[in-house]
């Protein structure tokens, strides 16, 4: 049990009404959660406003308020606490109830539009390999060092981060490794954390549907590094034009790191083959098996963080060429027939973009790259023709499908796509509206030796339609297709 004036140290309170000094039981910000003596705090949200369920959290049981204003009708015997933003208070708020497990042990948040899954994941394993008992925050999932939970958002509300925190400092977890979304910055859920590093990977077109412009997408990525403390380290992608404007700023140590450019920490790629990667980092040979310039960059990020918390160099590229690629990130399988598909999480332009880059940088012409790719709905629509464009421009044969259609109509996001399609590059697509069946024709049309891509939806098991989950695996359907195609 907690006493409420407790968990109210440093948020920014306007107005108290009622006592400070009561034991509470839980924080929650969903009134149907309310039970006896909880705290309740009522967010502005983008389709509803807590506000508006203050009663029904008081009625459930709520002893304490927290709110952007005092209703009204006050309801004796319960305390109501007025703050200016209450996501900034949750996210206090969550940090003291947990008693701040931040603080305990050695927090780095990876943000950027690609890449974000793939560094802090490896990050985790690396760490792993290296004996150490480490966390992971991640859009795949979550780890308190061995046990495993299932993640939800790319970055989960403050009171699921400090929870799991919490679990990890009570697991004897020594390193954290946390995905950090500019939803996640924007709604203030990492406030209150105490970071010892913040890695940046790159900006491209994405979440346009809920930033208003790009300035402000970057704007909001750029806060996370202006508030790292002073102790920090803030290692950015200098490669990318946005690199040097995240760290202009910032307090912290600022750390570079490049394949083009001159940086603290540079790497050349020296062979590239569906194999792996060979790689001279910061003067030093190593061979490691992920594969693609973008998983260079990836792994530059990881070493360079590894070095910037204290790792030794040598230790950390041996660790580098052990690592193994994440769960539907550039994941490949070669079958019997000779065909190689590839599904990979790629959902956005540049991610898409640079996969299939990657695969023409391999390849020896010889052979057919097909793609099978869509677009999600309820999402930013002004990528949709970027990545039809992209899909066609790139491949020898594009297959538009549906991705998570959500509750838009898969045919209009579909036709979307197809605006982007330039006149000459009508002859290289298709239009299947069924995943399925989009994957089933790529199979039936891939001779031995060709490569097929299967974009958008990498490690994810469902596929939303019309506010339903159905299962829904990209890399399970191909593997079976391919081997009833092509025995």
């Amino acid at each position: 049990m907690s006493i409420l004036k407790d968990i109210l140290y440093k948020v920014a309170i306007e107005a108290i009404q009622g006592s400070t000094e009561i034991t509470i039981g839980k924080i929650d910000f969903d009134s149907r959660k309310m039970e006896q003596n909880d705290v309740f705090v009522a967010i502005r949200g983008t389709i509803s406003d807590g506000h508006d369920f203050i009663g029904k959290a008081i009625e459930l049981g709520a002893k304490a308020i927290v709110c952007e204003s005092i209703p009204e009708n006050i309801v004796k015997g319960i305390t109501y606490i007025q703050v200016t933003d209450t996501n900034t208070a949750l996210a206090t708020l969550a940090a003291n109830y947990f008693d701040n497990p931040s603080q305990k042990l050695r927090l780095v948040g990876v943000t950027g539009t690609n890449g974000k899954t793939t560094i802090a994941s490896l990050l985790y394993q690396l760490y792993k390999k290296a004996g150490y008992k480490v966390g992971l925050l991640s859009t795949v999932k979550i780890m308190v060092d061995e046990v495993e939970f299932k993640a939800t958002h790319t970055t989960p509300d403050s009171i699921t981060i400090n929870h799991y925190l919490a679990k990890m400092v009570a697991a004897g977890v020594e390193y954290c490794f946390m995905e950090v979304s500019s939803h996640g910055i924007h709604q203030k859920r990492t406030e209150a954390l105490h970071f010892v590093g913040g890695v940046f990977t790159n900006l491209s077109h994405d979440h346009l549907d809920y930033h208003a412009t790009f300035a402000e997408y970057r704007d909001v990525k750029k806060s996370f590094f202006d508030h790292l403390p002073k102790t920090a380290f803030a290692l950015s992608n200098l490669d990318d034009k946005n690199g040097p404007v995240l760290l202009q700023n910032t307090v912290a140590k600022k750390c570079t790191y490049a394949l083009k450019s001159y940086a603290d920490y540079k790497a050349q790629i020296l062979e590239s083959q569906l194999s792996g990667l060979l790689l001279k980092i910061n003067g030093n040979e190593v061979w490691v098996k992920l594969i693609g310039t973008f998983n260079a960059y990836n792994l530059l990020a990881i070493y360079g963080t590894a070095i910037e918390l204290g790792m030794d160099s040598l230790e950390a590229l041996r660790l580098l060429s052990e690592l193994e690629s994440v769960s539907g990130r550039f994941q490949y399988i070669v079958s019997e027939g000779n065909i190689t598909a590839i599904v990979d999480y790629a959902h956005t332009p540049d991610a898409l973009e640079n996969v299939l880059k990657t695969i023409n940088d391999i390849r020896t012409k010889n052979e057919q790259l097909i793609t099978v790719v869509g677009c999600g709905g309820n999402r930013d629509k002004a990528k949709r023709p970027v990545m039809g464009s992209i899909a066609s421009d790139l491949s020898d044969k594009a297959i538009l499908t549906s991705d998570n259609p959500r509750n838009e109509d898969a045919e209009v996001i579909i036709s979307e796509m197809e605006q982007g399609v330039a006149p000459q590059n009508f002859k290289r697509i298709l239009s299947i509206t069924d995943r399925k069946q989009a994957i089933k024709t790529a199979c039936q049309l891939a001779q031995p030796n060709d490569i097929i891509l299967i974009a958008g939806k990498g490690h994810e098991t469902y596929q939303e339609i019309n506010g339903v989950r159905h299962d829904f695996d990209d890399m399970k359907i191909v593997k079976e297709l391919l081997e009833q195609l092509h025995k």
